[in-house]
């Protein structure tokens, strides 16, 4: 199991991570922002718990981040 969270607040919109993971991010239509799919908000700070098989894909997206908001961690 991982946890991937994100800080969207500081998102610049770049669309990385739906490139590279686009299976767990979408861009908002609203504000042109990433979208980590179905996570909860908590402070800013959006998080969801997934498989192991999700790694790869969020790692590369979090490498990816010129802004580096994108964390990943296994539980």
């Amino acid at each position: 199991m991982i946890v991937v969270s994100q800080n969207r607040k500081k998102c610049i919109g770049c669309n990385y991570c739906v490139e590279l993971a686009q299976q767990y991010w979408r861009m908002s239509k609203r504000d042109g922002k990433s979208v980590l799919l179905h996570a909860t908000e908590k402070k800013g700070i959006h998080t969801v718990r997934l498989e192991n098989e999700a790694f790869d894909a969020n790692e590369a997206a979090a490498i990816a981040c010129p802004v580096n908001i994108i964390k990943i961690k296994q539980l």
